[in-house]
């Protein structure tokens, strides 16, 4: 701590997809003195832990070494005018708390979405973000292996593969056969070929190991740059002013409270973490800030505000032990496929899926989700202005009930699909399936006691060993200990019963994002310009999926990574023309929040 420079030119708040990107970009440049901030750990090269590495995933998402491990949110939304309803039930949010952030422990998924994804972002106010001018950063993250030609990178930092058919499990295999036996197109591209079909998983992966942000983008060289100081375990609990501009951060590092200067600070904190420091740092919608008495800054009514996720349920099984095995890959995300609804609203492609396992591979796990979400009334708002305690969160999943009914519809086809016969021969006892925190348990590795880790551990053994026993047992199991309510049959009978189950299991797909919108000038719910910069606060800026004007039909890292690409040399071009001015650590800086 003692050796760290006090002042820097960019501050980045958040090691994540983004953080890493901006880092070594903004460092290239010589005279650039770049500070990175992440309250998690560090992975640096050969010494990135086994468990990210992995490529079957999973395990990083539940160590709890790599997470904000009191973080939780509600999912459901229920329509009430009473503020003092009581909330949907609370479930834990896997956020990461690493270096590489969620690129680090998420499924390892490299999608970018339909280029009318992001043609929308500029017709809805972001200039600049339409297809034509993102497609070259998305090249400039990735170096795709399998495939060449104008829609793929061939030199980036992020390697790009697929697992084909041909070293598929009888699993994937299956699932296959009975999607191109529904009428489904094999697509060996899904990021060149832009429509329906089913198609092996891009996964950013090589040799069978993760290759996450901070693995790709800072590696031994970048680290070794003398005007890139990294600063990991270090907390950033407020933002520091001078008038109306940002001029630094306060942050805890080593148990001190420490004080840096920057000429800009920069927020790539992610969805839920970013706008709640623009929030304890008095700069969001009044009333919300009013009511902990923190003083209004900006008044920005679009902070926090119009959070989304992709909304998703799955349908389960049992699988059969010769479906199970795959000596050719360890990786579980294998097949997606996606699908146009053709409902009044949707868009070509507006759903989605893929599968994997579970319980030692001997659930197999069918989920589907609303692509092109509409549900937008989710919120990110403080539980206190005290920094250690962490936001409220309400995703508001299924708000608008064109989702409802496209994921209903979804869960039907999948459903459907099972009953075909390529996976009738390989798996039984479908059911629907519910991600509670119950479940979730059973694979646990707790962060204060190694013997509740290896007691869920046999619990897990346990249980998966009698899955593999008598019809009966098996049975009896699913029915008292995986399944939550209703049975496959009655679920879809009943269509009562099908929208309260939907209401109740529906959870995001770690897809957290658009709750800082960068959008025009005259659009009163934009946070930030079109470059990230946050609206009439000098000296600050937001650069992670908060700023999306709407989701994507895609995982998030890719987009993430790309949007930090894009804004990188915007700041870059900007950095070129601005004075050269030297930022001292001022005499008297406003430190937001007060101490508590």
């Amino acid at each position: 701590m003692a050796d760290l420079p006090r002042t820097y030119d960019y501050i980045i708040v958040g090691g994540g997809s983004a953080g890493c990107i901006l880092a070594n970009r903004l460092s290239a440049r010589p005279s650039n003195r770049v500070l990175l901030c992440e309250a998690g750990g560090d992975t640096p090269d050969g010494r990135v832990p086994d468990v990210i590495l992995d490529s079957r995933s999973g395990l990083a998402s539940r160590d709890p070494r790599f997470l904000w491990h009191e973080l939780r949110v509600t999912t459901e939304y229920i329509a009430s005018n009473d503020p003092d309803a009581p909330r949907a039930r609370e479930v834990r949010y896997e956020q990461a708390r690493v270096m590489g952030g969620g690129s680090a422990i998420n499924g390892q998924l490299a999608n970018r979405g339909f280029p009318a994804d992001y043609d929308e972002w500029e017709a809805r106010g972001a200039a600049g973000w339409r297809w034509e001018t993102v497609l070259p950063y998305f090249r400039k993250v990735e170096r795709d292996v399998d495939f060449e030609g104008p829609l793929h990178g061939s030199s980036g930092h992020i390697p790009v593969r697929r697992v084909f058919p041909d070293n598929w499990s009888d699993h994937a295999k299956a699932v296959a056969e009975a999607c191109r036996l529904a009428g489904f197109k094999y697509l060996a591209d899904q990021n060149g070929e832009f429509e329906d079909g089913y198609y092996p998983l891009a996964i950013s992966n090589l040799y069978d190991r993760r290759v996450s942000a901070a693995i790709g983008y800072l590696g031994t060289t970048v680290r070794q740059r003398g005007n890139l100081s990294i600063s990991t375990n270090t907390e950033v609990c407020g933002l520091l002013f001078e008038g109306a501009r940002c001029v630094g951060v306060r942050a805890m590092l080593g148990g001190q409270d420490i004080e840096f200067a920057g000429r800009e600070v920069i927020l790539c904190s992610g969805a839920i973490h970013s706008p709640a420091i623009l929030l304890r740092s008095g700069i969001g919608p009044a009333a919300q800030l009013r009511k902990f008495e923190i003083p209004v800054r900006v008044n920005l009514r679009g902070v926090g505000q119009r959070l989304m996720d992709h909304p998703s349920i799955s349908v389960a099984s049992f699988l059969y032990p010769h479906a199970r095995a795959n000596p050719y890959n360890r990786h579980r995300h294998l097949l997606g496929m996606r699908f146009s609804s053709n409902l009044e609203g949707g868009s070509p492609g507006d759903m989605a899926a893929n599968i994997t396992t579970a319980f030692g591979d001997r659930i197999a796990v069918f989920t589907v989700w609303v692509n092109k979400t509409f549900s937008d009334l989710g919120q990110v708002q403080l539980a206190s202005p005290d920094w250690r305690h962490e936001p409220r969160v309400d995703f508001n999943l299924l708000a608008d009930r064109r989702d409802l009914t496209r994921l209903s519809n979804g869960f039907r086809l999948i459903a459907a699909l099972h009953e075909q016969p390529p996976m009738r021969a390989i798996m039984s006892d479908m059911f629907p399936a519910s991600f509670t925190d119950k479940v979730r348990k059973v694979g646990d590795i707790s962060r204060t006691s190694r013997l509740v880790t290896l007691k869920n551990k046999a619990i897990a053994a346990i249980g998966a060993r009698m899955l593999d026993g008598p019809a009966s047992l098996r049975r009896f199991m699913i029915q008292n200990f995986i399944l939550e309510g209703a049975g496959m049959q009655q679920v879809l009978q009943d269509e009562q019963v099908l929208e309260a189950y939907m209401r109740h299991a529906t959870v995001g797909v770690w897809h957290c994002s658009c709750s800082c919108r960068m959008g025009s000038g005259d659009d009163p719910m934009a946070v930030t310009s079109p470059s990230g910069e946050v609206r009439d606060v000098p000296g600050l800026r937001v650069v992670d999926a908060s700023i999306f004007p709407t989701i994507p039909c895609a995982n998030t890292n890719f987009p993430t990574m790309m949007v930090a690409e894009k804004i990188a040399d915007d700041i870059l071009a900007q950095s070129s023309v601005a004075s050269s001015e030297v930022y001292a650590l001022p005499r008297a800086l406003e430190v937001v929040p007060h101490e508590p």
